[in-house]
């Protein structure tokens, strides 16, 4: 069996994966859905919109599923915590996702325009709300969560919802929306003809020329303005979880106190800006599919930056930050993290062979023509 202070960095890898795979997988759904609006202004062009996405929605999402499955098993005191304290915002972005089959689905159901007028602007609402939310959620792990444990380890939360939405979490949430917007974006470029596919290539240059900007004024902030969590205990790899046994400190610039210590880790913010400065010009060549890729890259670039500033911690405490739950002291028993590290070895692999058969049958573009011999099943 592996040692403890291994599992424990694999399972914080895993999980940096698992939100990567649904920001990139789902991202794209999401993205579509909040572009249908501007993309598309006839009822024969929000179809072909549709159809992209809606044969491979429901396996992107097991991604999501993924995640907050291991989240729940691996770090049970974050999902404790998160699952408790941030209910309303949650809330919101499973009703946001909850609505994007319940869209698909009714959407051409009735004849009437109006039926699916309506329809369209909902499912805008659940691709643009969980972007949104979901970035949120990122920009308060730097500001830290109010919360605090009692002797028992009872999870006591004293925040509030509007207590999220302040400044730089905001502006968190415009990056996700940015992101995966442009997402997207390239990936209708790919799947389908002009004049959608013009008008996404326009909003994937404005968004890139938009997420550079964001990006790089949240890095500023995170440089000069917010306060990090610097851990001072020294970190006991194999020591058993609990969340009251180190002496944590808050610290202008603390964030990016990693980037000193292991200076590899800038690779991860300029992949980052990379693949959006090199998104511009492959759109404009018309390279749809080197497009898509770089887009991905700095996906990946974005969340990994997130997770190597916020290194040990996966959930500071604004209000008690001794009591910040780090991957050292917040994460299941050794056994537990084994046992389920066997079955992503075993599963995971097969769910990567299945999905990339599915893009395989379904590659190509969707066109007025495909959906006349689809009737019976397109959206």
């Amino acid at each position: 069996m592996l040692d403890y202070e291994t599992l424990r960095l694999i399972w914080w890898g895993l999980l940096g994966v698992l939100l990567i795979g649904f920001a990139i997988a789902d991202g794209f759904d999401l993205g579509v859905a909040s572009l249908l609006p501007f993309v598309a202004k006839k009822d024969e062009e929000r179809r072909i919109v549709i159809n992209t996405v809606g044969p491979v929605w429901e396996g992107n999402q097991v991604w999501l599923i993924l995640a907050g499955g291991a989240a729940f098993a691996a770090w049970p005191s974050l999902y404790a915590v998160s699952f408790s304290g941030f209910y309303l915002a949650i809330f919101l972005a499973l009703f946001g996702l909850i609505l994007r089959p319940v869209g698909f689905k009714f959407r051409s159901k009735m004849p009437s325009s109006a039926w699916r007028q309506t329809w369209d602007i909902l499912l805008f609402f659940g691709g643009v709300v969980p972007s949104l939310i979901f970035g949120v959620a990122v920009g308060n792990l730097f500001l830290g969560a109010s919360f605090h444990f009692d002797d028992l380890l009872r999870v006591i939360y004293t925040g509030t919802f509007w207590e999220l939405l302040t400044p730089f979490p905001l502006l968190c949430g415009l990056l996700s929306v940015t992101m995966i917007v442009l997402h997207g974006g390239v990936y209708l470029i790919a799947k389908t003809n002009d004049p959608i596919a013009q008008r996404a290539r326009i909003i994937v240059i404005i968004s890139a020329l938009t997420a550079i900007i964001l990006f790089a004024v949240g890095g500023i902030a995170c440089a000069w303005q917010l306060n990090g969590f610097q851990y001072l205990s020294a970190i006991i790899g194999d020591a058993p979880s609990n969340p009251l046994g180190k002496e944590v400190v808050l610290m202008k610039g603390a964030w990016l106190h990693n980037y000193t210590l292991y200076p590899w880790m800038m690779i991860a913010p300029a992949l980052g800006f990379s693949g959006y400065i090199g998104v511009i010009p492959a759109v404009m060549g018309r390279y749809e599919k080197f497009s898509f890729i770089l887009s991905a890259m700095s996906i990946f670039g974005i969340i990994s930056t997130v997770g190597l500033s916020l290194y040990p911690f996966i959930l500071p405490s604004a209000t008690h930050p001794g009591h910040s739950l780090t991957i050292w002291d917040a994460s299941s028993s050794q056994l537990t993290l084994f046992i389920m590290l066997l079955g992503v070895i075993i599963f995971l692999p097969i769910v990567l062979i299945y999905t990339s058969w599915v893009y395989r049958v379904l590659r190509g573009k969707v066109t007025p023509e495909i959906l006349e011999e689809n009737q019976t099943n397109a959206y």
